[in-house]
């Protein structure tokens, strides 16, 4: 089995995760994001778009062979605004992928620009392919 599909998500997600540090985690209905996953021969790459998401509004946290990425929404309804409709919820984003600690966190970089969430994953030295030479 490719090591990408260790990168799938939880499908079977209760609405609280539990942390082993913090304790439960709960952010309520939560809206799953389109991403798309690459693997390179020394990292995975994740593109995920998260409209309306800020970098003040991102949460990014890489534990126990989860990566978990909230998006909160920075849009603010004005005051004299009266809702006629609207296409989408003020819900979160959340996405949550499993690896087999594969990953090197230390060196893990993310930047997001215009909505889209670009991540980083570099493998750790480990699983990195080398070349051997025969004497």
């Amino acid at each position: 089995m490719s090591l990408i599909h260790t990168l799938m998500p939880a499908f079977n997600r209760l609405p609280t995760r539990r942390s082993a540090r913090s304790g439960p985690v709960d952010i309520g209905p939560s809206i799953k994001p389109a991403y798309e996953i690459r693997e390179a021969d020394d990292a995975f790459g994740v593109t995920i778009h998260l409209p309306g998401v800020s970098k003040e509004g991102l949460e990014l946290t890489v534990e126990e062979g989860f990566l978990r990425v909230v998006g909160r929404r920075s849009w603010k309804r004005p005051e004299a605004w009266t809702l006629l409709y609207r296409e989408t919820s003020d819900a979160p984003y959340e996405l949550v992928l499993e690896h087999e600690n594969v990953i090197d966190v230390d060196k893990i970089h993310a930047e997001i620009a215009d909505g889209i969430l670009r991540v980083s994953l570099p493998k750790s030295a480990a699983i990195k392919p080398r070349k051997i030479t025969v004497s």
